[in-house]
């Protein structure tokens, strides 16, 4: 079973992993059922966060999850709920807008949230997170309308998504309630967060960061990709010490080995990879197979 984690002393608790809801209506599209079913899956090895945000699938994800919910009573209790908001696009529900654009204004973040509540057939979620920063609002603009779901209980923790540690300092210091996690690109092909600070500012909080898009987006299993060829090379040689470990479960272990402890948002359609996923939270990596992993993603040595 995945374990659970707390993502600050004060937040509710959530899976070591969550299961991210970015793609799952993509052709062919799930129907309510096969999609209840999945959630059922996760939940039989105790990935009970989802990960879904306001834009996902041209704003329609949210609405498909909250579909397949209803189908099982009580199911929505099961779960931890994470959305994001503050991204808005030109789409066939608002074809007035004319340019994509960010908005992360107190009342746009409400009445996002709320319209997330609706769509998800629930009455709060358990994170709201603020899906970019907005370069044209007020960090005290944002703080209030968060403040204010928070204290409506409409929202039982609040964070963001892709700020860098300045950003987050600011929008941090006008909130009454600390935000809980930073959610960040990490991966092979993108290691940012172990160089620019973020990470490490989460440590000094004591606050646990999320990491989307693990696998690359794919990335690193292309034969393409000269540093996905040097990352299986690598770990077919280091398999044999995890149990015949795969790339993907190594990805997974290498990503949980850094010790901001980030949460990891897997990304997929088929069953037998959630599965894949979750027995990756028993590999241990050996401090040598996690530099050997860096150095095959990065083709050289460590300065």
């Amino acid at each position: 079973m995945i374990p659970r984690l707390r993502l600050a002393p004060h937040s509710p608790e959530f899976s070591r992993i969550a299961y991210g809801t970015w793609r799952i209506i993509d052709e062919p599209a799930p129907t309510p059922q096969e999609l209840n079913r999945r959630i059922q899956t996760c939940l039989e090895l105790g990935m009970t966060t989802l990960d879904t945000a306001e834009i996902y699938g041209g704003y329609e994800v949210e609405e498909a999850l909250g579909r397949a919910l209803a189908l099982t009573p009580g199911l929505r209790d099961k779960l931890e709920i994470v959305t994001k908001a503050g991204i808005y696009v030109p789409n066939k529900f608002h074809p007035e807008r004319r340019t994509a654009h960010y908005n992360a204004t107190g009342a746009r973040m409400v009445k996002s949230l709320e319209k997330s509540l609706r769509f998800l057939g629930t009455d709060h979620v358990e994170l709201l997170l603020v899906h970019r920063p907005d370069w044209l609002t007020r960090a005290e603009d944002t703080a209030k309308g968060l403040n204010d779901l928070v204290r409506s209980g409409k929202v039982r923790s609040t964070g963001v998504s892709n700020y860098n540690v300045h950003q987050f300092s600011l929008l941090n210091s006008q909130m009454e309630k600390p935000l809980v996690t930073n959610q960040l690109e990490y991966h092979f092909l993108h290691m940012e967060p172990i160089y620019d600070g973020t990470f490490s500012q989460c440590e000094q909080l004591g606050i646990v960061p999320m990491a989307w898009s693990p696998m690359a987006q794919g990335r690193i299993f292309d034969p393409k990709n000269e540093a996905a060829v040097r990352l299986k090379d690598a770990a077919e040689k280091m398999a044999p010490r995890y149990n015949g470990a795969t790339l993907e479960q190594l990805a997974y272990a290498w990503i949980l080995a850094h010790p901001s402890k980030p949460m990891p948002i897997l990304g997929t359609n088929k069953v037998e990879r959630i599965q894949s996923a979750a027995a990756s939270v028993g590999i241990t990596l050996e401090r040598e197979d996690w530099y050997a992993l860096w150095e095959a993603a990065q083709g050289r040595r460590i300065p």
